[in-house]
Formats: C-alpha cells, structure tokens, sequence
C-alpha cells in the first residue's frame, strides 16, 4: 500500500485539487483508493460532494478519540473512499499539545488498514504543523504539488528541511519522490525558468542522503483549466464533471506515470497544444490578411475619390 503525503505549505497551489482528481483517476485505472483530509477546511471533502456539518464521524473523531478509520471513512465512488474533514478538526491542534507521541497517531491507525488499499493519499493543510507532521510521519512518500512561481519556489527550502527533520527523528522511510507542476503556463519564460530551477537543484542532490535525492519533476504538467475550478463547486471529480477537457487529460497522464507507465497521453497533449498553435497561427495570418485586404480597398476608395 502506497501511503502519499501531499502537502505544500503554500495555499493555492493545487494540493487539494490533485489529491481528488490523482485519486479519481487512479480509481479509473482499476486502484483502490482511500482519500484522508487532513485539512480543516475540508476542501477535499467538499470537493467529493460531502457536505463538513461537523456532526458526522471525521478525522478529528480518528485523531482525538482514536476511533478506526474504517469507521470515519465514506465511499465516495467507484474504488474510491474518504476519510472526510470538518471544521473541528482546527482544534486538533491544540487539543493534541499535551498529548505524548501525538505525530504518530495517524500512523499507528493506519498500520490497522494495511493492504485494504492500493493507495492512501493525505491531503494537508497549507502549514507545517501536528496534522501535517502526523502525515509525514504515516506516509512513504511525498508528494509535492508547485505552482511555478518564483514564490512558490522560495518556500520549498522550509518545506524540504521539514520532510528531512521528520525522516531523521519518526519516519527513517519517508522519501519525496515527485512534485507536480500545477497551474502550468507553457506561454510563459518564468514557468520554463522555475522548472530549470527546481531541475538543477535536485540534480545537485543526486547520490546524498536527503530525502528528495531521488525525487523527480512529473513529465506531466496540470496546466491551468477552468474546469478544474469548477468541478468542486458540483461535488464532482475532473473525471465526473469533465472528463475529456485538459484537466481530465492532464490527471490521467499523471495517473499513469504515478502507476510507473509512460503516459501516452502526453505526448497527445504535446500534439494537440501544438495543432491549437497552429490553428492560432493560421488565423491570425487570415486576420492579417483580411485586414490587408480592407486597407487595400479603404486604398482605392481613397485613391477614387481623387
């Protein structure tokens, strides 16, 4: 059973959105497949169509009263399930100070569920604390979703040395093995100049202890798409609401690299974004030419009034 900690300290950089829909489409692909919002704002649970009323069984009931997640968890669609939020789950934080080997609650749980699942994917709060960390100290992997921004590339140093703190002191297995790029303008240098960034910096890392030293760019880019913006508000996954727009197309080629193929849908996507291209190219020469065409004959009219 793979157990992934998504997580970026950063807000809006499409954890959320990729925890459901990488779920979603490995789900399609046959996986079984257990969701765990781990944020209190509940945006994955939402995001599936349960509504956070804080009076059904959540995280915060698994975390506090260390009740099973078989008995939180909810089926969400075909192979997939949710262990869902909700708003008390901000109290967590506190309620769990005192509480002595609070980062391993979620893990000693999850040993309980071994084998019930393919995947298990944790969707975190965009911070670094006791939810965040009891992740970490679950998971066998990172991944980590990244908007490519200058700024979004600056916070990565502390979300790295945290990964490393948690791996030396709680979970010796715990390796970031991907980051997706989300919100991907091809369009833009700064997009390219991030990617060759982040690229460098991780090839510095190659042959060293740290955790991200085998970690890797996904080939597949989540490139920016109003229908993944929209879906949620439906209660509904890319693959529910949209299936064939380039969010769907975009998670099930990353579905497929995550599942270790190569993903023949990106190279499809390279040939579909090049022919919108050229389409583009096409009709802005016919504009040209059309506009070439009226100012010839604003010409002449010009030249027969004389």
């Amino acid at each position: 059973m793979r157990r992934i900690a998504i997580i970026n300290q950063k807000g809006g950089v499409g954890k959320t959105t990729t925890t459901v829909n990488l779920a979603a489409a490995l789900a399609e692909c046959g996986q079984r497949i257990c969701i765990i919002d781990l944020d209190p704002q509940a945006h994955a649970t939402t995001h599936l169509g349960i509504e956070p009323d804080g009076k059904s069984p959540s995280m915060y009931d698994v975390l506090i009263d260390s009740r099973p997640l078989a008995e939180v968890r909810r089926k969400a669609g075909e192979r997939l399930w949710i262990a869902a939020s909700d708003i008390n789950l901000a109290a967590a934080e506190v309620e769990l100070a005192g509480v002595v080997g609070r980062e391993v609650i979620l893990r000693d749980l999850l040993l309980q569920d071994e084998g019930a699942f393919d995947f298990v994917f944790m969707d975190c709060a965009p911070s670094l604390g006791v939810l965040t960390i009891n992740a970490l100290a679950s998971a066998n992997e990172v991944f980590i979703p990244l908007q490519p921004h200058f700024l979004a590339l600056h916070g990565m140093g502390k979300l790295l040395e945290t990964t490393a703190l948690v791996a030396k002191r709680i979970n010796p297995a715990l390796k970031v093995t991907g980051i997706i790029l989300c919100l991907y303008e091809s369009s833009t240098r700064l997009a390219q100049e991030v990617v060759d960034d982040l690229q460098d910096y991780l090839d510095k890392s190659r042959g060293s202890n740290a955790p991200w030293a085998k970690a890797r760019i996904f080939a597949t880019k989540i490139r920016r798409n109003i229908k993944l913006a929209e879906c949620p508000s439906f209660g509904q996954s890319i693959f529910a609401y949209a299936p064939t727009c380039n969010g769907g197309l975009d998670y099930a080629a990353l579905a497929q690299e995550v599942l270790g193929a190569n993903p023949p849908v990106v190279s499809a996507r390279v040939e579909l974004d090049e022919l919108e291209q050229t389409i583009k190219a096409g009709v802005r020469s016919q504009e040209s030419g059309v506009k070439g065409q009226k100012s010839e004959t604003r010409g002449q009219r010009f030249r027969g009034s004389m």
